[in-house]
């Protein structure tokens, strides 16, 4: 990896597009990741460093365009920063180990209720942000 003027190592590897929404914070267009209909079981990792962040078993069917995930793999493999950018207040959720953006998280949208899952949070992830690896 190579450190930019911002501190962070960016993967040379990284397409342009990748690098787009991991270092300047884009979104990909809804409907267009390769993970969003990924229904095997294994780990979405940071397409950045490899941090492991999601497990299959927490990703859920939204309905937003992106895949969305309950929960991270462990308390300490997100970073959340409140987000004001677009006139809204949401949080963005980042890799913890190389800051890489990922997407934003939105609470008490009612999918405990909807889907039964044990927590009412999507984290809505581009997938150009994770690589995935099957078990």
């Amino acid at each position: 990896m190579s450190t930019n003027g911002d501190g962070n190592n960016w993967n040379p590897k990284l397409t342009p597009e990748q690098l787009s929404i991991l270092k300047y914070k884009r979104t990909e267009p809804p409907n267009t990741g390769k993970y969003l209909n990924n229904k095997e079981t294994g780990i979405y990792s940071c397409a950045n460093c490899d941090a492991p962040l999601y497990k299959s078993e927490t990703k859920f069917e939204s309905g937003c365009g992106w895949p969305s995930f309950y929960e991270e793999i462990n308390p300490q493999a997100l970073k959340y920063i409140k987000d004001n950018s677009m006139d809204i207040q949401r949080t963005e959720i980042c890799c913890n180990n190389c800051g890489g953006h990922l997407g934003h998280v939105f609470e008490n949208e009612g999918w405990s209720k909807s889907l039964g899952l044990p927590k009412d949070v999507r984290h809505c992830v581009n997938s150009l942000s994770l690589t995935f690896k099957s078990k």
